[in-house]
């Protein structure tokens, strides 16, 4: 299994991953927050009846760094909810111009990996909280959206030296997404009333899209469940990425079985155009190994071909590299 990454230039061995810390509101900034309050600048990490929280971080006081780059693709992926919020933040009206000062910030940093320690908060267990006296954490409280942002850490390891990477990224409830995306297509003026359902039906998989699927791949390629209730049609380009021809192309999609149409669709496994399985390291190297993925298997039923730009689209931009 090659759970490897690099940082600044330097190859790290991908030892274990906090995989989602979830953001509450009382962490984040006032600019972004919902509730009344300040805000706290501790982090709630674990329990140390758990185990695993304390193995983890081992004395607290290891290096950690974040990327600018990572920080910018958090803002593109929390753009509509900034611009468009359903969540009742303090600042509801004024969350466009705050996308944009967080977002002319974040772009003119100097430097693209931004070192920073951090340290246990004395507080009576069983539960552990982080924090860090320094800028580089102050913009993940700073731009992350309260309740549906994650953070997730991976415990890198280069000869002696431990290097814990943060990364944020934000969950949408999927169904409020459905409900505007669908909203937005009704809207369309140039398509007939067909073309418009069979936009809206591949949206949910559904219609003449599940169908055609179905007809070129009747089966999951990854574990080759052919039942068709336990089957989702999935999107390679993301659907709201997606030109209307897009939409519906059945080359922009595979069945999948619901787990692997998850890591699928959340970027945390993708394809080369020969069939060959990317892992992201995003998920821990235990869960992996429990999901049976690694990189380099080879999923020789997977139907690429016709695909190969749908795929190219995924690697680069939905893969949580």
């Amino acid at each position: 299994m090659n759970n490897k990454i690099i940082i600044d230039g330097a190859e790290y061995n991908v030892l274990d991953a906090k995989e989602c810390i979830t953001i509450p509101d009382c962490f984040v900034k006032d600019s972004n927050k919902i509730g009344t309050g300040h805000g706290e600048a501790k982090l709630y990490v674990g329990q140390t009846t758990d185990g695993s929280t304390l193995d983890f971080f081992e004395n607290f006081d290891g290096k950690c760094v974040i990327k600018k780059e990572d920080l910018i693709s958090y803002l593109m992926d929390s753009e509509n909810e900034y611009k468009n919020p359903d969540q009742e933040y303090r600042n509801k009206a004024n969350m466009p111009q705050i996308f944009s000062n967080h977002f002319d910030k974040i772009s003119n940093l100097d430097e693209e990996f931004l070192y920073f320690n951090i340290y246990r908060v004395d507080v009576k267990p069983p539960r552990i909280y982080i924090n860090s006296h320094s800028i580089a954490y102050d913009l993940i409280r700073e731009i992350s959206l309260p309740n549906i942002s994650y953070v997730a850490i991976l415990k890198l390891q280069k000869d002696d030296e431990l290097l814990y990477y943060f990364r944020p990224f934000i969950e949408y409830n999927k169904e409020l997404l459905y409900e505007e995306e669908i909203a937005e297509i009704e809207e369309y003026e140039n398509i007939t009333t067909s073309e418009r359902e069979s936009i809206i039906k591949s949206r949910v998989g559904q219609g003449k899209y599940r169908e055609k699927l179905l007809d070129e791949c009747p089966y999951c390629p990854i574990t080759m469940v052919n039942d068709e209730r336990l089957l989702i049609a999935s999107h390679i380009k993301p659907w709201a990425k997606s030109t209307n021809f897009e939409k519906t192309d059945p080359k922009n999609g595979f069945m999948l079985t619901p787990t692997y149409d998850k890591l699928f669709d959340r970027g945390f496994i993708s394809f080369e155009n020969d069939g060959t399985m990317l892992v992201s390291p995003w998920i821990s190297p235990m869960n992996q190994k429990r999901l049976d993925i690694f990189n380099g298997k080879k999923i020789r039923m997977l139907p690429t071909e016709g695909r190969e730009g749908y795929l190219y689209y995924h690697r680069e931009l939905v893969f949580k590299k």
